[in-house]
């Protein structure tokens, strides 16, 4: 196995990150070390081709050393009993100085030592010692070849022993030096080929694996295109599909593609559908709200005509009148706001002008103050005014909704703060106060319309649930957002709105405001 993270099909997360595909054969792949589950497809079945490749290599090259050593080996072995047969047959006698050089050898490399009742014979002549003999007859040598260390000059040699007669025992030997550097030149070889193999595997597979996994790619690109889309309002047109060639249902690849492309067509009727139920339903809302201010403008005139009927009128007819009045006020309030979120969610377009925020503060914690004195008010405003581009009456009933949030779901006494500062874009308006908070469970949903809370946010004031929706839905009209942060004693309401950083000019109320 090649090391982790060098090779260049290894991989090591070639992943994506939050939202991305895998990398399936797009881009370098990222060397940093990941654990293998991690890893893409095309490093996985890099590595694996070259996990493969190493193992089979390995064991192709171990099997070809092996059986190479045992033939020469065995070559060796025939060369030792060729030469103890084709000894002088005088070596089974007496032994004389002029027969020294007779008979046939095993080459100029190997060596023939007889030893007759005592008396050593070597050939060639000087070729080991006497010390050497000594370990030739102390091993204990036989008829089959043995490997053996004579040490001195000569090293390991492969050697054989026989003894024609009783007084007569004769050794013959070869060298091995010859068998180790072929060995040894081919596991060097083996091993030289086994990496040059790897590169060459490694190129190739990657360029294979990468070629053959473009498909996978782009169908991978079509689902990552249609993850970007926003989906969750308004008409949505789902354009992205995986291309024919790429949804051929005789390849996992294209059973792939055309499910996509099969569950985006679903997907696109759904959302189609639930567009135009929502159109409808909205459509419905716009229509009856702006059918309703008439009758309920009719309704308040009427009732607050016969109390001033000079005629005497039962106190019963009194109260009752004036509870008619009261609800039909309730009601209409109601049909303006949902007017205003239906006009809001058809995307009607507000007025944009350049808005002070400082005034709008001032005037709708004045308007706030006066709806409930016993509330504490407080004001933190920069020197400067904070200018902003948009609809000044949405902008002020933003806030206007933050402050009787505040007032209607707190004690008296509760001291609410109305805060504007400037952020690098933006301006945050929040309002904070120390009532009881909001509960947990609501927090999720406190922006969402007739969202209403437990009984220490009551509806003793009449509210109508749709007073937050509406700051969520002008300040998103706006290009804002809204956030929530609340906990007893610590609640704050906060609209970011974009702005301009360099935005500011003399304030309208600079003349109207006492120090």
């Amino acid at each position: 196995m090649p090391s982790n993270g060098t090779s260049a099909g290894m991989p090591s997360g070639a992943g994506m990150p939050s939202g991305a595909p895998a990398n399936l054969g797009a881009g370098p792949i990222d060397t940093s070390w990941r654990r293998p589950g991690s890893w893409s497809l095309r490093a996985k079945l890099v590595v694996s081709m070259l996990a493969l490749f190493t193992v089979i290599t390995l064991i192709s090259s171990a099997a070809s050393v092996v059986s190479l050593n045992r033939y020469l080996t065995g070559q060796l072995d025939d060369q030792l009993r060729t030469s103890m047969r084709a000894l002088p047959p005088g070596l089974g006698g007496s032994v004389t100085n002029d027969r020294h050089d007779e008979g046939r050898g095993p080459g100029d490399e190997g060596f023939i030592v007889a030893v007759v009742d005592g008396v050593q014979w070597t050939r060639p002549r000087d070729t080991i010692t006497s010390d050497q003999i000594a370990v030739l007859e102390a091993a204990g040598l036989g008829k089959e070849p043995a490997d053996l260390n004579l040490g001195g000059d000569l090293g390991l040699y492969r050697v054989m022993a026989s003894s024609p007669n009783s007084s007569t025992v004769v050794y013959v030997g070869l060298p091995k030096s010859r068998q180790d550097n072929a060995v040894g030149n081919a596991l060097r070889t083996a091993l030289l080929a086994t990496l040059a193999g790897l590169v060459a595997m490694a190129a190739g597979g990657l360029w294979l694996v990468k070629r053959n996994l473009r498909p996978l790619t782009r169908v991978a690109t079509t689902a990552t295109n249609v993850s970007k889309l926003h989906l969750s309002s308004g008409q949505v047109a789902l354009a992205e599909r995986v291309a024919p060639e790429d949804t051929d249902p005789h390849t996992e690849v294209g059973k792939v593609g055309l499910a996509l492309n099969e569950l985006l067509d679903h997907v696109g009727d759904a959302l189609n559908a639930r567009h135009e139920s929502e159109q409808r339903v909205r459509q419905f809302v716009a229509d009856a709200s702006h059918e309703l201010r008439t009758p309920l403008a009719s309704i308040r005139g009427y009732a607050e005509l016969t109390k001033r009927e000079r005629e005497p009128v039962p106190a019963s007819v009194v109260h009752a009148l004036g509870r008619v009045e009261s609800e039909a006020t309730r009601m209409s309030s109601l049909v303006e706001d949902l007017l205003l979120l239906a006009r809001l969610d058809a995307g009607r377009p507000l007025d944009t002008a350049p808005v002070d925020l400082t005034e709008i503060a001032i005037n709708a914690v004045s308007d706030a103050h006066a709806a409930s004195p016993e509330h504490k008010w407080r004001l933190d405003l920069p020197d400067e005014p904070v200018i902003v581009h948009g609809d000044g009456q949405r902008l002020h009933q933003i806030l206007a909704n933050l402050l009787a949030n505040a007032r209607v779901h707190t004690v008296p006494g509760t001291t609410v703060l109305t805060k504007i500062t400037r952020e690098p874009g933006t301006v945050r308006l929040s309002v904070h106060d120390d009532g009881p908070g909001v509960p947990s469970e609501l927090q999720k949903s406190v922006f969402q319309r007739f969202a209403r809370g437990d009984s220490s946010r009551n509806r003793a004031a009449g509210s109508t649930g749709l007073g937050l929706s509406i700051v969520a839905a002008v300040a998103g009209a706006h290009g804002g957002t809204v956030e929530l942060s609340s906990k007893p004693s610590d609640t704050t309401f906060s609209v970011v709105l974009p702005a301009p950083d360099d935005a500011s000019s003399t304030p309208t109320w600079a003349a109207r405001v006492t120090p």
